[in-house]
């Protein structure tokens, strides 16, 4: 069991880490939480609160990979090496792509409520 919980002790580090650190990990939640404020005022369903939910956490999951990504490149070599290039671009790659299909999300559940007003 205390194997366990230094595991759980060492993650929370890393996400405490990681919001004291990355700006755009502090952007993400700020607007999943706005979204979620939105979500209750135009009285959503459950079952649209829950999808918004898992987008909002597939961005923060997909931002702190990111993190970890750079910060494991960064301690090989601060230098230029082409194949660290690819890995920080490709994973900057992966948080934008979520990034925009949890917009398309966001957009498919809210413009009818919005129309509806």
């Amino acid at each position: 069991m205390h194997k366990h919980t230094i595991s759980f002790k060492n993650a929370a580090s890393g996400i405490w880490t990681a919001l004291n650190s990355q700006v755009n990990i502090r952007i993400h939640i700020i607007i999943g939480s706005l979204v979620l404020l939105a979500s209750v005022y135009l009285q959503l369903s459950l079952d649209h609160i829950l999808d918004l939910l898992l987008v909002i956490a597939l961005v923060i999951t997909t931002e702190l990979i990111n993190t970890a990504i750079e910060a494991a490149c960064d301690a090989i070599t601060l230098d230029h090496h082409p194949q660290i290039k690819v890995a920080k671009d490709v994973a900057a790659g992966a948080v934008l792509f979520v990034s925009v299909f949890a917009v398309l999300v966001g957009m498919i559940i809210f413009i009818p409520k919005l129309l509806a007003l």
